[in-house]
């Protein structure tokens, strides 16, 4: 699982007009689920399950 921002360098996800994070594959905004357990969130497509960590 790699990060958000090497997703968006790599063009596997862009941001639309309001800042979200999109899948560039499936072209849907990404859901984030949120562990107790760990430091990072996970983003998630909901469409094609790609999972990416996002780093605070």
């Amino acid at each position: 699982m790699e990060s958000t921002r090497k997703g968006l360098r790599g063009g596997d996800l862009y941001k639309d007009t309001y800042e979200r994070l999109n899948c560039a594959e499936c072209e849907k905004a990404l859901a984030t689920e949120n562990s107790p357990d760990e430091v990072f969130n996970v983003r998630k497509c909901p469409d094609c399950g790609r999972e990416w960590k996002e780093l605070p």
